[in-house]
């Protein structure tokens, strides 16, 4: 048994015990005539520092281009969450289902976009071969998990968005900006994660 997936289930089954009534959402400026549900994979690779992986999205997409983002996308007719995001971490970076172990979904973020995402936290090897699908993946990136999971080492913004000030988070990890989606379910994660590592 691996003990990184047996402390992140009991840290998980800790922060999921309860609500938390502080979580980050854009439902607010959510597209209600462009809806569609998602699911991302929030894959934390098992090795004495943990990390997680991240992708870069090509510039070319029509949805959030360019942004760094967890493997994921929208859940086919039909499909539960956790098989969606194991599906797209598949297509995205040729990780095999088998080498994934699912610790459980996550609390849904709505975004301003029309995406309704079900993050799914999982363990996976820490040499895993990984093969990204140039159409699907820019590039590719492990970050720490204790970075993700610290709220000091975000920096909080606003813009006017939509008629609207909206807050949103971001973080400049070795050339990668990580902002948007991808940070507010990282610092909702960190609310029910209780990791200090």
């Amino acid at each position: 048994m691996s003990e990184l997936f047996d402390r992140l289930t009991h840290l998980f089954e800790q922060g999921h015990a309860a609500p938390s009534p502080d979580l980050l959402s854009d439902e607010r400026f959510a597209d209600l005539d462009r809806t569609a549900d998602a699911a991302v994979l929030i894959a934390v690779t098992d090795r004495d520092d943990p990390t997680v992986l991240l992708t870069q999205r090509p510039r070319t997409m029509r949805d959030h281009p360019g942004q760094v983002a967890f493997p994921g996308g929208k859940l086919d007719d039909g499909e539960h969450a956790v098989d969606a995001a194991l599906r797209e971490a598949w297509e995205e970076l040729g990780i095999e289902r088998e080498h994934v172990r699912v610790i459980g979904t996550t609390d849904r973020y709505q975004t301003g976009t029309g995406f309704d995402i079900t993050p799914v936290l999982a363990t996976v090897p820490h040499d895993l071969p990984i093969r990204p699908d140039p159409r699907e993946v820019e590039s590719w990136f492990e970050a720490p998990l204790s970075l993700l999971m610290r709220p000091e080492n975000w920096q909080e913004n606003e813009v006017f968005w939509k008629g609207a000030m909206r807050r949103y988070y971001e973080m400049d990890h070795e050339g990668y900006r990580i902002w948007g989606v991808t940070a507010a379910i990282c610092i909702n994660l960190s609310r029910r994660l209780a990791w200090t590592g």
